[in-house]
């Protein structure tokens, strides 16, 4: 989901890539609201503005299917913090869910959170998106002279009005003929009167997996959400793949799978989602995130070593909480094997009691930020030399303050590796990234010792591009979306609403 801004969020307290929500759906359980709380509350980390339930009933004395609906502003906890909301108002044995990372211009807009719904010819439909369609002015353009109404200022939207105008009579077939009309990024779930729809577009850049939880079937973002309801993962929607889950599929566990017409495009997966999004306890494109998070340290140890001085003075590493953990271990495990003395250490303590909001300060409001979230173990690092290792830097201002927190902390040398090469270009198939002229590795032509140099470290090492390519799993012709490290779009992008093909 996104607006038409992606800008900057304005509550926004690290300076990192954010992803654009998290979904989730079950069909087939008596209590599908409250298995999809959890499984919400397990992949918090893909979206903290935002969160919905929408459950769908059959009401034996109407003789119809009800919706059932609860949304809000707010954490998964927050949303659902009265229980009886999950237990008497959300009824139904069908659910849906979403976790959503809002932009400015949006944020404040209570329509844009989802899941959204509508009732239509063929009766009541939702719909949770992870993802950011690339054609969406056009479409958008189109219907509007048409005269479509539309509610929000999502990309989302636009797929339900397409599946009411689709002339097609068959309601699953109406939802592919709206899924082959837009293009870009979409992981989905989608709740009707009956079934339970999961889709992955073409290009299946956004993960979405399939899990059983007895005879009910579950949709998740991330397996981490099957782990908290003791689920069981059975495969990945494949690229271009529309399932649906019905009363056949839970009495025979037969799934009906069809196809999107490009669903024989090469794959583009996000490699972000193994450098920074998903949680390392994930399974993702068919592999679990945290071996291949350690492997990404393994190899940035190899490109950039950091050598002790002697062997009773060892390099002290640490990471930047909470997502370069994993990538930490790797990166110390092969310094030392390459005969640099290194020792793993706690350097940088995180509080994860930050809330949305909170009093600004008078002093430098950027400084402020980072030492609500960090501060520094100053046993560990004073006379040490230290390595900060980090999965990322976008605009290098959470860097530079980390940075000279460790400083002050009395380091005596401070050397920054990052697992991912420098980010140049905006993405736009579901990461906010900031406009490139805020990029600093865009702003300082990719000159690393320019980015060296702002940071004010002593040595700057970013994993190379070959180097993450060779450590991500390479299975069944997996192929990934590298386009913000190198502008290389799979598609064609527009910019206020033309088409336009981006080069480098």
């Amino acid at each position: 989901m996104t607006s038409y801004l992606l800008q900057k969020h304005p509550y926004s307290t690290l300076d990192k890539p954010r992803d654009h929500c998290g979904v989730f759906g079950i069909y087939g359980h008596p209590h599908a609201a409250q298995i999809t709380y959890y499984g919400l509350h397990a992949l918090q980390h893909r979206g903290q503005e935002g969160s919905g339930i929408v459950t769908s009933e059959f009401d034996q004395k109407a003789g119809k299917y009800r919706f059932h609906v609860h949304k809000d502003f707010g954490l998964v906890n927050d949303v659902f913090k009265d229980d009886t909301i999950v237990t008497d108002l959300l009824r139904g044995q069908a659910a849906i869910g979403h976790n959503r990372y809002s932009t400015a211009g949006a944020s404040d807009n209570r329509h844009n959170i989802q899941p959204l719904v509508v009732n239509y010819r063929n009766g009541n439909i939702a719909i949770s998106h992870n993802g950011n369609l690339t054609n969406f002015r056009n479409i958008r353009k189109c219907l509007q002279e048409e005269g479509t109404i539309f509610q929000t200022t999502s990309d989302t939207e636009i797929i339900l009005h397409l599946i009411a105008r689709s002339r097609e009579t068959d309601q699953v077939r109406q939802i592919i003929d709206a899924l082959n009309q837009v293009q870009g990024a979409f992981s989905l779930t989608i709740l009707t009167n009956d079934k339970l729809i999961a889709a992955r577009d073409p290009h299946g850049w956004r993960p979405l997996a399939v899990g059983k939880l007895g005879k009910a079937f579950v949709i998740a973002s991330e397996t981490c959400a099957f782990d908290i309801i003791d689920a069981t993962y059975l495969a990945d929607v494949e690229p271009g793949e529309v399932l649906v889950f019905d009363r056949g599929a839970l009495d025979t566990s037969e799934i009906k799978s069809y196809h999107l017409k490009k669903s024989n495009e090469k794959p583009h997966y996000c490699i972000f989602e193994y450098i920074y999004f998903s949680r390392p306890d994930s399974r993702i494109f068919g592999e679990n995130v945290d071996p291949v998070r350690r492997k990404l340290g393994k190899t940035l140890a190899r490109e950039h070593p950091v050598k002790s001085d002697d062997p009773g003075d060892r390099v002290v590493v640490i990471n930047v909480p909470d997502s370069s953990n994993t990538a930490t271990i790797g990166f110390v495990s092969e310094n030392d094997k390459l005969g640099n003395d290194s020792k793993y250490e706690i350097g940088l303590i995180r509080s994860h009691y930050v809330g949305r909001t909170f009093i600004q300060p008078a002093q430098d409001v950027r400084e402020m930020k980072v030492k609500t979230k960090f501060n520094t173990v100053k046993n560990v690092l004073k006379g040490k030399k230290v390595v900060i290792v980090d999965d990322s830097i976008v605009r290098g201002t959470t860097s530079k303050q980390l940075v000279k927190l460790v400083r002050d902390a009395g380091a005596k040398e401070i050397h920054f590796r990052v697992t991912s090469p420098p980010i140049r270009f905006p993405c736009h198939y579901g990461m906010d990234f900031p406009s490139s002229n805020e990029l600093i590795a865009n702003r300082c032509n990719g000159d690393v010792e320019k980015i060296r140099q702002e940071l004010g470290v002593e040595s700057l090492g970013y994993l190379s591009l070959e180097g993450l390519l060779e450590s991500v799993p390479h299975l069944n012709d997996q192929s990934y979306c590298t386009a913000c490290f190198n502008g290389d779009y799979p598609t064609s992008i527009e910019t206020h609403g033309i088409k336009e093909e981006y080069e480098v």
